[in-house]
């Protein structure tokens, strides 16, 4: 990869009870910031996060809450992906995500990695 499109990956296993979301969202945004592409792979608790008005709940101070953090970062050219069986299992349907989050599997994030993104788990 050149310079201008090195890309980030962000795998979140935590859900709106965890700052480490927070954090992820912080750190997703600093990364645009500094010029990557990111994408952010939700699985587990974490598709928990993108539920409308789930994401309202979580804001840990001193960080920005989390709803202004991911939209800040969508806002941006973030991508937001979340696993189908993450959301299946807890009876979640497309319509129940905000608006902009894609429901896909983890091939989409291996081509990633197979073109040489980086990677951060949280």
């Amino acid at each position: 990869m050149t310079p201008e499109n090195r890309e980030l990956v962000i795998l979140m296993t935590r859900g709106a009870d965890h700052e480490l979301s927070s954090v992820a969202f912080t750190i997703a945004c600093g990364g645009i910031t500094s010029g990557l592409k990111v994408c952010a792979f939700l699985t587990s608790s974490a598709v928990d996060l993108v539920r409308r008005r789930s994401v309202e709940i979580t804001h840990v101070p001193p960080l920005d809450p989390l709803k202004t953090l991911m939209e800040d970062f969508m806002g941006r050219g973030g991508t937001i992906i979340a696993c189908p069986p993450c959301v299946k299992a807890r009876g979640y349907t497309q319509e129940d995500l905000i608006e902009g989050v894609t429901i896909a599997g983890a091939s989409v994030i291996h081509e990633k990695l197979k073109a040489g993104a980086a990677s951060l788990s949280f």
